[in-house]
């Protein structure tokens, strides 16, 4: 064999070695990275002190979304491998409408939702035939129309709960007005002086409002529209996942979020060091 020929090939080899050597590198690297797809704080806060909090080899790396449609799209394509930006009832109206195998994790806060008016200083105010605006997706309409319900403002059909739509509405005793807003401009409906508009924390806070100036408040015990972490189906069991359920339980992710609920924005709804 040519010595030179030799000496070429014997290169080459060397090469293909430590090609496939750092390909395995930065695949273990990749593997080790868990993508979480969030919306707006105080999700994407959480998402970032959980980063800090999770245990090695992982690291997390947030990507943030505009709307309430691509992080679950995103993780239902294998784009990414969590969310953090929903409750279960979303979840599950996104599962039956794209035939989707999303499964929820665990819960993390329950956001203190409710009623504002730039109208009234009291829902005792309320005007017979007044504009009430609720979000337009079904989840967040049930979520809103029970907490009239509760209040005994309108009285919902019986057995109808997290599916309650306004054609379940039995009686209505104050003739209100219901207009569906998509959840991300009911701010936009408070400004426009809308009487009563269904609005989260996070979303009304930009017009100096926390749940304290709400007219109307949900109670919510039970948790059932807490935010929670959601995965695949399939992965909910992996090292990734388990790793990022420790870390949004821990003691940091609690303490943030301890410091919300004296604000009155949101209760935490896990102990840390739970996972």
């Amino acid at each position: 064999m040519n010595r030179k020929y030799w000496l070429f090939s014997i290169l080459s080899i060397f090469v293909l070695v430590l090609a496939a050597c750092g390909s395995e590198e930065e695949n273990a690297g990749e593997d080790n990275e868990i993508t979480v797809v969030a919306q707006t704080t105080p999700m994407t806060d959480v998402v970032e002190i959980a980063a800090e909090a999770i245990e090695e080899p992982y690291t997390v790396k947030l990507v943030e979304v505009a709307d309430n449609i691509q992080y679950n799209e995103a993780v239902f394509n294998d784009e990414a491998d969590a969310s953090f930006a929903q409750h279960e009832p979303f979840m599950e109206q996104f599962n039956a409408e794209s035939d989707a195998d999303l499964v929820t994790m665990e819960q993390i806060y329950n956001a203190i939702v409710g009623f504002y008016s730039p109208v009234y200083d009291s829902i005792n105010e309320l005007e017979d035939g007044a504009e009430v605006a609720i979000p337009s997706d079904p989840t967040n309409e049930a979520r809103a129309l029970m907490i009239l319900d509760d209040a005994d403002i309108i009285t919902l059909a019986d057995g109808v709960t997290y599916e309650a739509s306004v054609d379940d509405i039995e009686d209505n005793p104050k003739n209100l007005e219901f207009t569906h807003v998509d959840l991300l401009n009911l701010s936009s409906s408070y400004e426009d002086g809308i009487p009563l508009v269904f609005n989260y924390p996070t979303y009304i806070e930009p017009l100096g409002l926390t749940p304290s100036d709400a007219v109307l408040l949900e109670d919510d015990d039970e948790n059932t529209f807490a935010l929670r972490v959601v995965a695949r189906e399939g992965n909910e069991d992996s090292d990734k996942i388990k790793a990022l359920n420790k870390a949004f339980t821990s003691e940091e992710v609690y303490d943030f979020l301890d410091e919300l609920a004296e604000k009155g924005h949101l209760e935490p709804a896990f102990e840390p060091g739970e996972k």
